[in-house]
């Protein structure tokens, strides 16, 4: 196991996930990454889609390199108008994985 790597003075640098809503459904992820690549550096972009259809979900993930940059993605990308829809930018929460669909579990 690797320990992540320092941002100098013993801070650990650790990316920090947005969550990006109300996206336009033909967004791409990488007009995704180059809205938010102008706030810093961005570690990946994801835009959900539905399993069954392929279709956008409408929404999607960054994750931007440090806290900082990620404070800055929120301020300049939140209400922000991009592909004619008005985003709704935020740290994203982890949503705890539900369990798998065994038999047997729910007495």
């Amino acid at each position: 196991m690797s320990a992540p790597a320092k941002a100098g003075k013993g801070i650990f640098s650790m990316a920090k996930k947005l969550y990006v809503g109300n996206l336009s459904y033909n967004t791409t992820e990488d007009g995704l990454r180059n809205l938010f690549s102008g706030f810093g550096s961005v570690a990946s972009a994801k835009i959900i889609f539905d399993r069954e259809t392929g279709n956008s979900k409408g929404f999607g993930f960054i994750e931007m390199s440090t806290e900082e940059e990620a404070t800055s993605a929120i301020s300049g990308t939140n209400g922000h108008e991009f592909e004619g829809r008005q985003l709704r930018v935020n740290e994203a929460i982890d949503k705890p994985r539900r369990g798998g669909g065994g038999y047997g579990n729910n007495w």
